[in-house]
């Protein structure tokens, strides 16, 4: 059983023992401690928004969150089954103290988590994480007393909220999208993308689609990373159809990966890569994402006028680096689009419209739109973290066999070469390391990723 605390909040797997896995012990002393700290910073207000993914444990959670909240006395606006950005958006129309998803995102379904959100619908810092994490070390919180407690309100129309704020930004072009008369397959992975994507599509004009694994319950058909050796299905069934677009969403739907209309992966890493070349199309400007995302974003922002920027490994991190260089556009490589006009978070549902309304004004297939960009080929490679692993002596490790690079060390290290370079890190979600390399060939960048590995092991 597992239990990790990181920048993305806490995240476990259900059943085991306290502080040793996600129990309800361990949910409702971080809760209370989220939201003593919360009321700690704003005296004003009581409102806070959750919502949830719809994996197996979700209500549970959600019941226990709530409870706790009420508790502190603190007011629950729940949206039920939700998706991570639209939570977050949720939190600044409700002029809220701030939030809370509970998903474990990409992870299995014996996983569950609390991604906590400040006022603004944004994932709060390392440094409030670590303030939150003292104050359960310390017991410095306490509950409400009965004339005080919270109130709860269920509030289900925020889907619609969010699908018009995206269909009213000036880029998202409704009239091309339905002209072009889409025909689309959708694999949610059984969560809430099978509410939401569909009901994005309709409203965009897009009525001719196919469903798989679109049902709620929580019973994940596939491994819910949207990788593509885990949407099988979905690349049969483009091959199969004739269909213009695959769409794969992960449980909360804040990651969006595409199947071109002949069953070829777009490749997750280009999903912000071809979102980026049509905004930067129609405004220049500056963009960002991580330190392991693919390089194919600085050459399309540089041909486009614009200047790129890297930032450490994490949702938070980015969004920081966006804000610091105004950039106009910006995510990860994981299929994480961040826009900001709209809000700052990753928007698997926002990256769609986007998408569709490149396809539907160049006039081009997804497979014809891959070729304009750079090509470069990454292998993602992870390895189960060592008891005694010494970041430290690694690193040196590698500088003396890296000597002749340049080394970046803001978030684990990376190595940047000759059009190629190689990051490894530990991850902030699972008790692993990632190394991951990217070249113009993958097999350069596979030996690139082993040769790393065995420094390490």
């Amino acid at each position: 059983m597992t239990l990790i605390k990181s920048i993305s909040g806490i995240r476990g797997t259900i059943g085991g023992t306290t502080g040793n896995a996600f129990t309800p012990n361990d949910i409702v002393t971080f809760t209370a401690a989220f939201g003593f700290w919360l009321k700690s910073k704003d005296t004003t207000r009581k409102k806070i928004v959750i919502g949830r993914d719809a994996r197996l444990s979700g209500e549970i959670v959600s019941r226990i969150v709530s409870g706790t909240l009420q508790s502190m006395g603190l007011d629950v606006v729940d949206l039920g089954l939700s998706t991570t950005p639209t939570v977050e958006m949720a939190v600044v129309a409700e002029k809220a103290l701030g939030g809370i998803i509970l998903t474990a995102s990409h992870n299995p379904k014996e996983w569950n988590a609390l991604k906590l959100l400040n006022e603004k619908g944004e994932f709060i810092s390392a440094k409030d994480i670590t303030t939150i994490l003292k104050s359960i070390e310390s017991e410095n919180y306490e509950y409400a007393d009965v004339d005080h407690l919270g109130n709860y309100t269920i509030n289900t129309d925020y889907f619609n909220f969010h699908i018009e704020a995206i269909k009213a930004l000036p880029l998202i072009n409704t009239e091309a999208i339905q002209k072009r008369k889409f025909k689309v397959v959708i694999d949610a992975v059984n969560s809430t993308g099978g509410i939401a994507v569909p009901l994005l599509l309709n409203s965009l004009g897009v009525d001719q689609i196919e469903l798989l694994n679109c049902d709620p319950t929580g019973q994940f058909a596939h491994n819910p990373e949207p990788l593509t050796e885990n949407l099988t299905e979905l690349i049969a069934r483009m091959k199969e159809g004739n269909f213009d677009i695959g769409i794969a969403v992960d449980p909360d739907v804040d990651r969006l990966v595409i199947i071109c209309e002949n069953g070829e992966p777009f490749n997750e890493e280009y999903t912000l890569v071809a979102v980026s070349d049509y905004i930067l199309s129609h405004q220049k400007g500056n963009t960002v994402s991580n330190l392991s995302s693919t390089r194919a974003l600085k050459d399309i922002t540089e041909t486009r006028g614009g200047k790129y920027y890297s930032a450490a490994v994490g949702e938070v991190n980015v969004v920081e680096k966006m804000k610091e260089v105004n950039a106009i556009i910006g995510g990860e490589g994981n299929g994480g689009v961040i826009y900001p006009e709209l809000h700052y978070g990753r928007d698997a549902l926002v990256g769609i419209g986007f998408l569709l309304s490149y396809m539907a004004e160049s006039g081009l297939s997804l497979s014809v739109l891959k070729e304009r960009f750079p090509l470069y080929a990454m292998y993602k490679h992870k390895i189960d973290l060592p008891d005694n692993l010494s970041m430290d002596r690694i690193l040196e490790k590698i500088k003396a066999k890296f000597s002749n690079y340049p080394i970046i060390t803001i978030d684990g290290i990376k190595i940047e070469m000759d059009n190629s370079w190689v990051h490894l890190r530990k991850s902030n979600t699972e008790a692993i390391l990632r190394i991951y390399s990217e070249a113009n060939t993958y097999e350069k960048a596979k030996g690139i990723a082993l040769e790393i590995s065995d420094l390490v092991l």
